[in-house]
């Protein structure tokens, strides 16, 4: 048995517990709001992630750590490495956390990215309209704190930068993509790593409404997308989940950001997937073997968002499987999912539109 530290109890760290349990871990969580979605489901330490005391307190008798979102502050997950190991490592979360330095590490990587320019330097370019081969519309970005469509803005014209402060962003080359796509990897202790399918993702308003996985992804780029992810685990020493999220354009992929850990587009593989992605994370951060990552059929994910459909008529729905996050309802909040796994494509597409019926948000 392995007890595990979770920093962070919002509805992923939920659905590691849920996955660990069966596997004979333990779990604590340390986040400072009290009423977090994971809370009743082990211990939960509700203090700030600053608070050094409380950061002891929580290593105490624990096997190791890990994270369920990439915004816990690096130097409080270096002061838990004092105490117990921590997975993914302390740079991924550095890395994921400024999106200038994120895509910088895919370009030294060799990890095409859109193009971006940041800082001083930058705005000296952009006064003189020399834009490194960005031009408009283009995205302006913040570099830290950016999550489902938060602090970014499409900017038209030089006078829109206007007062920005260019310190805090990037400047980001607007592609018209042909879709966005994700891949999920794990890496144990070991080194043993396994990857799902890329995985279709459909955004409104920059949140996460529908993810598919239908077989209609090139060999080609499931290869492509698995050398890039490979090629950071391994600049990284990384253990545990890392998902990469990619724009398709032309047949080609361009890196668009990262998260060192499990992610809302790999919710199907609870019931889609031989092993879902919570369950190899707890295997990976405990070195135990990866389970296989193969698609039990064809998948959907709908994300719940903001208000929750009547639940009575998705239980009614054959295949539908629900999950309910436990969080008070809140226009653009994340409340829970739904999923399918279905034989074929035309079967998940005639399951989707039943819940469209009660449900049209994605």
């Amino acid at each position: 048995m392995t007890t595990i530290g979770i920093l962070g109890a919002g509805q992923l760290g939920r659905m590691l517990v849920l996955a660990g349990y069966p596997l004979g871990h333990r779990f604590r969580f340390l986040a400072p709001a009290s009423d977090s979605p994971a809370g009743l489901l082990a211990d939960h330490l509700a203090f700030d992630y600053a608070d050094k005391s409380a950061l002891e307190q929580f290593a105490s008798g624990l096997d190791v750590v890990t994270y369920e979102f990439e915004n816990v502050p690096v130097e409080a997950v270096r002061y838990l490495e004092k105490f117990v190991p921590v997975y993914p490592p302390p740079m991924a979360l550095e890395k994921a956390q400024d999106r200038f330095v994120e895509k910088s590490f895919f370009c030294e990587l060799d990890i095409p990215t859109p193009k971006f320019i940041n800082g001083l330097p930058s705005a000296k370019r952009i006064n003189g309209y020399e834009m490194d081969g960005i031009g408009f519309p283009a995205l302006l970005k913040t570099r830290r704190m950016g999550y489902d469509g938060k602090g970014q803005t499409i900017i038209n014209s030089i006078a829109e930068l206007g007062s920005q402060n260019l310190n805090e962003m990037i400047l980001e080359e607007f592609v018209s993509f042909d879709r966005e796509l994700s891949i999920i990897a794990v890496r144990n202790k070991s080194g043993e790593t396994k990857f799902y399918p890329l995985i279709e993702n459909h955004h409104q308003d920059g949140i996460l409404r529908l993810s598919l996985v239908t077989g209609n992804v090139s060999t080609e780029l499931q290869l492509q997308a698995e050398e890039y992810a490979t090629r950071v685990m391994s600049a990284l020493n990384y253990v545990g989940v890392l998902t990469i999220e990619f724009f398709e354009k032309d047949g080609r992929l361009l890196a668009n950001e990262m998260a060192p850990r499990v992610h809302n587009s790999g919710h199907w593989t609870i019931e889609g997937a031989v092993t879902s992605q919570f369950e190899n994370q707890v295997r990976a951060v405990s070195d135990a073997p990866l389970g296989s990552t193969s698609p039990l059929g064809t998948c959907a994910m709908v994300n719940v968002v903001g208000i929750v459909p009547e639940v009575e008529f998705i239980l009614k729905i054959e295949g539908a499987h629900l999950h309910l996050y436990d969080k008070a309802p809140r226009p653009k909040r994340k409340l829970g999912h739904i999923t399918f796994v279905e034989k074929d494509v035309e079967t998940l597409h005639e399951k989707l539109n039943e819940i469209r019926k009660v449900y049209d948000q994605f």
